[in-house]
């Protein structure tokens, strides 16, 4: 059998977790399914009960030997994590963080995109198409510091933020690359005005590395100045890279600004392919609306086509972002997005855009 001829497969671990992440998952592993067999590869996918509810029962988010399980696939899906019923650092630090970490995911990428037949949130903002690349495993988000005297007046918490020349120069030359090959324009998330050690570091090595890719302008922005801006003109952004706090905020701003938070993506990449990436949608685990079938599946749906992407399927994850932007252009939508089709309904309506399609 020539090499053309071979089928291609992976196995991909599945984490819905809490909340609404039961009621996406499916959607897009429907989905996921359909364009595997149209475009002639499989997915295995292996189901991991690592939730709340597993903490609440055995004290842990997943099994001591959670990351080794993980190890050996090509990739990992995750719907949602947290409860009310347990504090958020519980639950973020006992799964998400550590798998970022231990795979060296340190890239976190999030589209923003003002979809076909949307009104965008803002004014002045008709054409909003734009890339965050926030640092994923360092920066603000580190585990340096402590707390003392618990319980006493005098308790204390001290927070280290973390940045090193190698942890910015790869996020940089990720997020100059992707620049080089769209509008050539960056720009660099900043607070070297009020923050004088992490942040002038950041502005001088993105600087260094900007040197190596001569077609990119770069512009540095101070962190407040360009959460403005993604509210007034978001439509003048393109690729902005940013710390793993800044990026983390400003990510979730501009996908208000294009319609609802209930759309945004988010790949949590390796590049390098060395270990598995996670691919999950940003709007959490919305318990005030869970099991009532209003939750937006597009999010899910869209972080399934960059999982896609990731691993080599460019077709059939232009084939899935298309089916559900032809569906909103139709004037299909969610409650969050002023519709009125519940999960179920809008997942039909994305399936039958997928059957049409030859």
């Amino acid at each position: 059998m020539e090499n053309s001829e071979i089928k291609q497969s992976y196995a991909i671990d599945v984490i819905a977790g809490d909340g609404i992440g039961q009621e996406v998952m499916p959607p897009a592993i429907a989905c996921i399914d359909m364009l595997a067999a149209k475009h002639d590869f499989t997915i295995t996918w292996r189901e991991r009960d690592w939730s709340s509810e597993r903490y609440l029962r055995d004290g842990t988010m997943m099994p001591a030997n959670g990351i080794e399980q993980l190890a050996d696939g090509d990739g990992i899906f995750l719907g949602a994590v947290g409860t009310p019923d347990i504090p958020d650092h519980i639950t973020l630090w006992g799964l998400l963080i550590p798998i970022r970490r231990d795979f060296m995911q340190y890239i976190n990428l999030r589209p923003t995109k003002l979809l076909p037949g949307l009104k965008p949130r803002v004014t002045g903002a008709d054409s909003i198409d734009l890339l965050v690349v926030r640092e994923n495993v360092e920066g603000e988000y580190s585990e340096l510091g402590g707390r003392a005297y618990r319980g006493r007046p005098e308790e204390l918490a001290i927070q280290e933020a973390l940045f090193t020349r190698r942890g910015v120069e790869r996020v940089a030359r990720f997020a100059l690359d992707l620049a080089s090959r769209r509008s050539g324009r960056l720009v660099s998330a900043t607070k070297s005005n009020g923050i004088i050690h992490s942040m002038p570091f950041w502005d001088e090595v993105i600087d260094e590395v900007g040197k190596e890719f001569s077609s990119v302008t770069i512009e540095p922005v101070l962190i407040d100045a360009l959460a403005a801006r993604g509210v007034l003109r978001p439509d003048t952004l393109d690729v902005v890279v940013a710390s793993n706090l800044f990026g983390d905020i400003l990510s979730d701003l501009l996908s208000a600004a294009a319609g609802s938070i209930g759309i945004a993506p988010s790949a949590n990449l390796n590049p390098e392919h060395e270990f598995p990436s996670l691919f999950e949608p940003v709007h959490g685990s919305a318990p005030d609306i869970a099991g009532k079938g209003l939750a937006n599946p597009i999010g899910q749906m869209w972080a399934g086509a960059m999982m896609l992407e990731h691993l080599g399927q460019k077709a059939a994850a232009a084939e899935l972002t298309g089916a559900f932007e032809s569906v909103v252009a139709l004037g299909h939508s969610t409650p969050d997005l002023g519709g009125s089709l519940s999960t179920e309904e809008f997942t039909a309506a994305v399936i039958e855009q997928i059957n049409t399609k030859h």
